[in-house]
């Protein structure tokens, strides 16, 4: 996850650039159940309407819930498929609260309602994450249900009165990418206080629908309509979070931003862009999926490092006999094309290795959703900063 909102404050008021330390452990994403009420057309997880077999009992969830915490993990974000779906969310969500952990509701909002709204409230949730992919209509297609909108915007806006925190997820493909303004619109009007804008990586059902990824240009609009819209915010003190996630060249590219609109920065933030080093796959970020399974993160279902049900999560994470394991966990990653001569590999860490795989076969190729041109990454000054911008506009505050 790349924290635009953080790096805007920098800008205002720079912090002294201190020693970079790891986490005590990843931040781990959970999906505690397959099944989901949605067939969105982006999921990397193929989920359907449906009970699948051999899903984690309560028991064992708590069980890994135990390894876990000994091993320093310091979040845990609780997904699916719609984690609602499954009658024991509430009993693991406040366990995972008695125990310490940060807690994520990651949910398609879509069951949430007056019936359980005092009981997501009673949790304590440090956050809900709720997706929405464009306009009522556009939402419904991708959603694949009439209604969905509606039925998602019901459960922010309950979140959002309670008092929870609550977040509007966005994830962009060439098919939304120009609803992008009237969804950072929509955030101001509702009164959202954190926006995330992921790219659509290559994975489940969105590595079937991968035609249809934003092309390089729209994408660079998209960014350039996000930092000035994340700076203003930040300049004027309003209490909004504006994140992006699955694409590390976020972080190459806002240095370029902010070397065209703020050159007498641009070396504190290269400093601290770099303390933030980019891509974490299977160093601070992993997955457990619904049956045990242990990915790097939650796009790599396809190759599995171990099940907690043979063994405890803290013993397959270190394991570096795994060959994706070890050259994940490699410092810095040998990677191969435009990352691996990037001058800016430090501030990226080479990116999605995932959507690398399946475009090309190989994890350690290029990442081919690098939006950067030849000339930026060997340019120091910047020369070629968005030579094609593709202007998208917002009026919000």
């Amino acid at each position: 996850m790349f924290r635009v909102s953080q790096f805007m404050q920098e800008l205002l008021s720079p912090t002294a650039l201190a020693e970079r330390r790891a986490p005590p452990g990843p931040v781990v994403i959970w999906n505690l159940i397959r099944r989901c009420n949605l067939t969105c057309k982006h999921c990397y997880s193929i989920s359907a309407d449906i009970d699948f077999k051999g899903e984690l009992s309560t028991e064992e969830v708590f069980t890994v819930m135990d390894d876990l915490k000994s091993f320093g993990v310091p979040v845990l974000i609780l997904s699916g498929g719609e984690p609602l779906l499954r009658a024991d969310i509430f009993d693991i969500s406040r366990r995972a609260k008695e125990m310490g952990f940060y807690v994520g509701l990651s949910s398609n909002g879509t069951l949430i309602d007056e019936c359980n709204i005092d009981a997501i409230a009673a949790i304590g949730y440090d956050y809900v994450g709720i997706s929405i992919d464009g306009s009522r209509h556009t939402h419904d297609r991708f959603r694949r249900k009439e209604g969905a909108f509606d039925a998602s915007m019901r459960g922010i806006r309950l979140c959002r009165d309670r008092g929870i925190k609550v977040g509007l997820r966005f994830t962009m493909t060439e098919d939304n990418a120009v609803e992008l303004p009237d969804m950072l619109q929509l955030m101001t009007d509702e009164g959202i206080n954190k926006f995330y804008l992921s790219h659509l990586n290559y994975a489940g059902r969105g590595n079937r629908n991968r035609d249809s990824d934003v092309q390089h240009a729209i994408t660079r609009g998209a960014m350039d309509l996000l930092f000035e819209t994340a700076f203003r915010h930040a300049r004027r003190g309003n209490d909004t979070e504006f994140v992006t996630g699955n694409n590390d060249a976020d972080g190459v590219y806002l240095l370029h931003w902010v070397m065209q609109h703020h050159p007498e920065k641009a070396d504190h933030i290269a400093a601290k862009l770099r303390q933030w080093g980019g891509n974490s796959s299977g160093v601070n970020i992993a997955n457990i999926d619904n049956l045990g399974e242990v990915h790097p993160d939650t796009f790599w279902w396809h190759y599995g490092l171990g099940n907690v049900r043979q063994r405890p999560f803290s013993a397959i994470w270190e394991d570096t006999s795994d060959p994706i394991m070890k050259g994940l966990k490699a410092n810095p990653r040998r990677v191969k094309g435009r990352c691996g001569t990037c001058r800016y590999f430090d501030i990226c860490g080479g990116n999605t290795r995932v959507r690398a795989l399946q475009l090309t076969g190989d994890p350690w190729a290029e990442d081919p959703a690098c939006y950067l041109t030849d000339a930026e990454i060997r340019d120091i000054n910047g020369s070629g900063v968005n030579p094609q911008p593709v202007h998208m506009s917002y009026t919000g505050r």
